[in-house]
């Protein structure tokens, strides 16, 4: 949502799209900055100073003429291209406008503006999400199938957050609840798809620059435009170095917790005949951050001697087919491969040698190349192959992927051997899947799909651990659309969803000196989760107010639930995958997007959200330690606990206000609830709330922003961890129990700047 309209192009074309030109600013875009969790509780103040200010402004606004609007969205990332207002399903989409300004360079500045979207830090950047409470939060050993998929040009990237630049990125949709009619396996919680921009129609070359605090800069560059009558291109390329806000105070420097990435993306349009397109996509990204976050007294000063790092170097294609020669149906097909090499490590010890006379020292790395490849073909009926006298449309498809996994990890500890390991994780998946669309009446649409997998998983590892995993996998959904009147949609909809088992090699092995590892910890099984929802949304008021809302039971059976268990002999932490018997999620979402008056516009997200476990009995948590031995006391009941990174409530709220004609003030507050940051321990976040703004003025040809984030310079928890006296971490306290904090971004200024030629 955004009042600067961004260089007209067609929109990309893949699965479920249309080759058709449109754009597709507006609907529920909101641009806030980025933000995370805080220290302390919310202000009031904040909101109030935003919602004064707001009105201050407004009252300026008289010679604005018609610098807002309220625009279509269309989502792309269904069988078939639906407006917003018409899916019958709780989404949030972003365009290159809510980018922009929001001044997002990667998506992890983009989700919490989504209800009950979250994210886990514990990197350099968020890398894991959260939809609705189900999520990973960390990887290290062993291998995960994801909860929340991440496809960027119809290439599989889930666990890879450090892809998802937001460079040229033309739309993102983050779609709630199970999607395994569509995407299978990888979308138990949701899906976040993003696609880039597509070659324009005519000649463009476009520069960008921004320069912030903390010797932060972003240089970037567009060029698209036509080589022929059926061949065009798009390339973009981008650097953004920045040294972040830890200061190391024993190695004096402040740049070990820096971002340095950079990425290059390119597409190539091949219109080869009326009824054949072709798009060829290709990225290269190298991120190379730092890592050094923690320290022992929960500030932004370190004390670590050996700095951690978080690196991705990733080479991605796809090749995207839209055939329509047929009368009968049209063939949509994505063929995608990409190959990523990973490396994060840590300080485990946060302190340098000679920091205490009972002091440890301890690093710890992980390495992983990943490999995927994989297809996908679609038939998508037309008029005259509709079944049961006209009355029903339909979509069939297949789909095969391909995925190694290499670990090698290196942990150097002066307590214990060197824990040199290594592990080989192969997974193929197969599928077939189909949609019916049937007209019941006028205005009642009955939609069913199912979706039928096989997944084979091999698992080895340097433990001499071995796993053979061979699974049959379903789901599917039935949803009953009524359209009440040509501006609202009500639905109702039953979907299921399901998430692989698998091994936990490692914990396997150390079952020989850890007494409390038992041989039922060593595999666990599929998820699975009935989800129920009931929806509106619609526009009214002439069109000047859009909303969407909906309500949401999620059933979760063999839920998959991250654990860890002290092992006194090495003192080191196991950490494993169990499955608690139940979990039951309730939960409201509601956006809007509401055009006061020409120059004003007011846009707001929230999400409501109870996540719990039902009926599981955890042997593993940390707080239930012995204080002299660290032995684990009896089974400790969780049954109603809420789930890790599931807090109560989010929200989202701001305006544009347009000053003058080419003048634009935006002002955002958001705000999260406390939340538990672990399954194996009881330590929460704070809730809090942030103020940012943004104030651009459009040329004819260039534009320019001044920014800031984080206004009131709030300090905000993005991870934590917590140490039992079975083994604490700070030997100047005798390892006392303790909370640490990751602290996210503090208040940042800058300005940001684009020139088209």
């Amino acid at each position: 949502m955004q009042t600067l309209e961004p260089d007209p192009v067609n929109t990309g074309v893949g699965i479920g799209q249309q080759s058709s030109s449109r754009r597709t600013p507006g609907l529920f875009h909101f641009s806030t900055t980025r933000e995370r969790t805080m220290k302390h509780l919310a202000k009031p103040h904040t909101l109030a100073y935003a919602i004064s200010l707001t009105a201050i402004m407004a009252s300026n606004a008289a010679y604005a003429a018609d610098a807002l609007k309220i625009e279509e969205v269309i989502v792309t990332s269904q069988f078939r291209d639906t407006s917003l207002l018409n899916l019958a399903s709780s989404v949030s989409v972003f365009d290159a406008s809510n980018i922009a300004a929001r001044g997002a360079s990667n998506i992890e500045q983009l989700l919490n503006m989504a209800p009950n979207v979250n994210f886990s830090a514990g990197a350099s950047r968020g890398r894991f999400f959260q939809i609705r409470g189900i999520g990973e939060r960390s990887q290290f050993i062993d291998p995960i199938s994801p909860s929340v998929g991440l496809i960027i040009d119809g290439v599989d990237f889930s666990g890879l957050g450090l892809a998802a630049s937001t460079l040229d990125i033309d739309q993102v949709e983050v779609l709630r609840g199970p999607q395994g009619t569509e995407y299978g396996a990888n979308g138990l919680a949701g899906l976040i798809t993003m696609r880039s921009s597509a070659p324009s129609a005519s000649p463009l070359l476009r520069v960008s620059v921004e320069a912030a605090q903390y010797n932060s800069y972003k240089l970037g560059l567009v060029a698209s435009g036509p080589l022929n009558e059926k061949l065009s291109y798009r390339v973009a390329t981008q650097n953004q170095q920045s040294d972040g806000y830890i200061k190391n105070r024993f190695l004096d420097r402040d740049d070990v917790n820096n971002i340095d990435e950079s990425i290059l993306r390119g597409k190539i349009r091949y219109q080869a005949a009326d009824d054949l397109l072709l798009d060829f996509s290709l990225v290269y990204l190298n991120a190379d951050n730092g890592y050094d976050a923690f320290s022992l007294n929960n500030t932004r000063t370190t004390l670590s001697d050996q700095p951690g790092h978080d690196s991705q170097e990733s080479v991605a294609g796809s090749i995207v087919t839209n055939w329509s020669a047929s009368q009968r149906f049209s063939l949509e097909s994505v063929l995608s491969i990409a190959d990523s090499s990973t490396e994060y490590g840590y300080d485990e010890d946060w302190a340098h040698v000679g920091y205490h006379p009972y002091e440890f020292s301890s690093a710890d790395n992980y390495q992983r190349d990943k490999d995927n490849i994989s297809a996908d073909f679609r038939f998508i009926s037309t008029a005259q192959s509709s079944l049961f006298n006209d009355s029903t449309s339909w979509v069939a498809g297949a789909f095969l992927r391909n995925e190694t996994e290499e670990l090698s990890r290196n942990k150097t500890k002066d307590l214990m051997p060197n824990g040199n390991f290594t592990s080989q994780f192969d997974t193929e998946n197969y599928a077939l899947y189909g949609q019916l669309r049937s007209k019941l009446s006028p205005s009642v649409d009955l939609v069913s799909g199912l979706r039928v997998e096989q997944r084979n998983a091999d698992y080895s590892d340097s433990l001499a651990v071995e796993s053979n995993n061979d699974e049959n996998l379903w789901g599917g959904n039935i949803t009953l659309e009524y359209q009440y009147s040509n501006d609202t949609l009500i639905y109702g909809t039953l979907s299921r969803g399901y998430k692989a088992g698998g091994v936990n090699g490692r914990i396997i092995s150390a079952s020989t000196t850890n007494s409390e590892i038992t041989p039922d910890m060593y595999e666990f099984d599929t998820e699975h989760m009935l989800n129920y929802e009931l929806g509106l949304k619609g526009s009214w008021l002439d069109n000047r107010l859009q909303a969407q809302v909906a309500a949401f039971y999620q059933d979760r059976s063999d839920v998959q639930a991250k654990q860890s268990i002290f092992d006194p002999n090495n003192y080191s932490f196991d950490d494993y995958l169990s499955n608690a018997a139940k979990g039951k999620t309730t939960g409201l979402e509601l956006e809007m997007n509401y055009l006061a008056s020409d120059t004003i516009r007011l846009f707001a997200a929230a999400g409501w959200l109870s996540a719990e476990f039902r009926d599981f009995t955890s042997v593993t948590h940390v707080d239930a330690k012995d204080d002299n031995t660290g032995a684990a006391l009896p089974p400790v009941d969780m049954d109603g606990r809420e789930v890790a990174h599931a807090p109560h409530y989010q929200f989202f709220i701001g305006s544009e206000v347009a000053l003058m004609a080419n003048l634009v003030l935006r002002v955002e507050v958001e705000g999260k609830d406390e939340f538990y940051f672990s399954n194996s321990h009881n330590e929460k976040s704070a809730s809090y709330e942030l103020v940012n703004a943004r104030l651009t003025y459009q040329g004819s040809n260039w534009d320019v922003s001044l920014w800031g984030r984080n206004l009131a310079n709030d300090d905000v928890q993005t991870r934590g961890f917590y140490f039992s006296n079975a083994f604490g971490n700070d030997p100047a306290k005798n390892y006392v129990p303790e909370t640490y904090y990751q602290l996210g971004e503090p208040r940042v200024a800058g300005i940001s700047a684009n020139y088209s030629f």
